[in-house]
This record gives C-alpha cells, sequence and structure tokens, in this order.
C-alpha cells in the first residue's frame, strides 16, 4: 500500500515537476516577444525628430545646380543641333563681371568669366539656351546659372566669354534673340519665386521697406543685403509660392529701381 501510494505521489510529482518546466518555458517566450519589436515596427528615422524643427519652406536653402566647366559641352551643342526650341524671348542683353574674387553665381557655384553662361530673371538654373545677335547675326550656346539683370528692359546679363562670342562685349548692349532648347525643371509650373527690389542708393530706405515688407507679408522671409554701391531688398513669400510673388511683384511700387519677379531654383 505504502509503494502504491509512494508510486502515485511519485507521479504527480513528476507531472507537476514537468508541468512547471513548460510553464517556465513558455513564460520566457513570451518575454522575448515582448520585449523585442520586429524591425518593421520601427518608425523611419527621419521621423524621430520633431515636425517643429525642420526649416520654414520659405527659408530653406536652394540646392547647387552645377553647369558644366565652360558652360557647355559637345553633347549640349549637338542637342541644339539635333531640336528645336521650345521658347524664344527677344530683349537686350549686356554684360557683367564678379565685383570680388570667388562670388558666386545664384546656382551655386563659383562664378566664371570666361564660361559660356548668363543670367536670367526667371528661367530655371540650368537651362540650355542659344543667344543670337540680331545686328552681327552671331550666336552662341550658353546655360543660365545666374539671376538677373535687375534693370529694366533688359533681358540677359552675360559673361565676358558670353558676351564675346555674340559681339556685345564692345558695343555693351546689343538686342538679342534667346532660343530655349532645354531645361532641367519645368518653365510655366513649380518653381520657388522671390520678388528682387532696388537698387537703394541709401541702406536706410532697403531696411525701412524691409519693416514695411514683414508687416504686411508675416509669413514671409525678408532680407535686405548690399550690392555693388547700392542695396537690395529681397522677399520671399510662405513656400516661395509663384502666385504670391507675382501679386507682390506686381503691386508694390519701391520709393527706388524696381520689383523683379525671380526664380530662385
Amino acid at each position: 500500500m505504502v509503494r502504491v501510494n509512494g508510486s502515485w505521489r511519485g507521479a504527480v510529482c513528476a507531472v507537476l515537476t514537468a508541468a512547471a518546466m513548460l510553464g517556465a518555458s513558455g513564460c520566457r517566450h513570451k518575454e522575448k516577444t515582448t520585449q523585442v519589436a520586429p524591425p518593421q515596427a520601427l518608425p523611419p528615422e527621419e521621423q524621430t525628430a520633431p515636425a517643429a524643427e525642420a526649416p520654414a519652406p520659405s527659408a530653406a536653402r536652394i540646392p547647387v545646380t552645377p553647369v558644366p566647366p565652360g558652360g557647355i559641352t559637345a553633347e549640349d551643342l549637338e542637342f541644339v543641333a539635333t531640336h528645336r526650341p521650345i521658347l524664344s524671348e527677344v530683349g537686350y542683353a549686356t554684360w557683367y563681371t564678379a565685383p570680388y574674387k570667388g562670388r558666386r553665381a545664384a546656382n551655386g557655384q563659383i562664378f566664371d568669366d570666361w564660361a559660356l553662361t548668363a543670367a536670367h530673371r526667371t528661367l530655371p538654373m540650368g537651362s540650355l539656351v542659344v543667344v543670337t545677335n540680331l545686328k552681327t547675326g552671331q550666336s552662341s550656346a550658353m546655360r543660365i546659372n545666374d539671376r538677373g539683370p535687375f534693370v529694366e528692359d533688359r533681358m540677359l546679363d552675360l559673361t565676358i566669354a558670353s558676351a564675346k562670342a555674340v559681339g556685345v562685349y564692345r558695343a555693351g548692349l546689343a538686342l538679342m534673340r534667346m532660343d530655349v532648347f532645354e531645361t532641367p525643371k519645368p518653365i510655366d509650373t513649380g518653381g520657388r519665386w522671390c520678388v528682387q527690389i532696388g537698387a537703394f542708393h541709401d541702406e536706410r530706405a532697403a531696411i525701412k521697406l524691409k519693416e514695411q515688407l514683414l508687416r504686411r507679408y508675416p509669413g514671409s522671409n525678408v532680407i535686405e543685403f548690399p550690392g555693388e554701391k547700392s542695396y537690395w531688398v529681397r522677399i520671399r513669400p510662405q513656400g516661395d509660392d509663384r502666385a504670391i510673388a507675382e501679386y507682390i511683384a506686381l503691386h508694390l511700387k519701391p520709393a527706388e529701381g524696381g520689383a523683379y519677379l525671380t526664380r530662385l531654383d
């Protein structure tokens, strides 16, 4: 009887021991799955920073838009020879040079007098154009890498190399036809826009306009900065929106100079 009872108690103990071991094993498994999340459940790295730390769209830095060394390539010339222009514009062109060594063009690269490039107020950076002197017939391909001219009734500012290529260097000013062959970005849609205002001969006048614009367009980014023997004001509307920039340029009547719609990218 003792043996029977002893066997029964031994069997019960074995069952209880096995159950305890299974229970302990199950707990360890459960502990693993709750503490280690699968990789796909982790948030993307860029979402870890608070959204408020991102720069405002109107103050965002415009990335560099590179152009080839020298301005154009053999492939550019071949493209021009085998394609038709997508847009043409007629206006006056002059030439300019950097006021100091190392000055950057508006596309972010160092300005080069000897590259076949030009400044235009609204074409996308890097646009491939052909400029033709309507008086002499001289023409040259070049790329847009800068902004300007900020003078009424002017279409293009040319580097020294571009000016010599189209016969403007000695004349200083000539009527040109600009044929646009390629643009890295759409011309009619999108873009990042601002209004450049001036030039002011008195820095106080530029600062006064800046303060007025900040009150009138509180969501905009407004700066005043020195040019060569003059001062300028630039307003970037919220989101660099083109429609708002066009409205400002149309309705703003500065005391000095003009208000020029300008594309940043």
